[in-house]
């Protein structure tokens, strides 16, 4: 039976790079979410939706309000309204 090798801790400089790459990625990922204004209305509807039907079963909602095949229309409409609106 094969061993596993024990974990190595990481260096001061790989912790220091892992620090400033985590860093990257939390301003990389906050430009996306302020240019995509899509993804603020999925979540906003999603969350719109859970607290006026609140499902027992959480995922499941999920995964069916996801997977709608009229969800992308759905934030068409709404962008093209928040537009009108601006």
């Amino acid at each position: 039976m094969a061993r596993r090798a024990e974990p190595v801790p990481l260096s001061r400089q790989q912790l220091e790079e892992l620090r400033v790459f985590k860093i990257q990625t939390r301003i990389a990922n906050e430009k996306y979410l302020r240019t995509h204004k899509e993804v603020d209305l999925l979540i906003s509807g999603f969350f719109r939706e859970i607290l006026q039907r609140r499902p027992e079963n959480i995922p499941e909602f999920a995964a069916v309000y996801f997977t709608d095949p009229e969800l992308p229309n759905k934030i068409q409409m709404e962008l093209m309204k928040e537009k009108k609106v601006t």
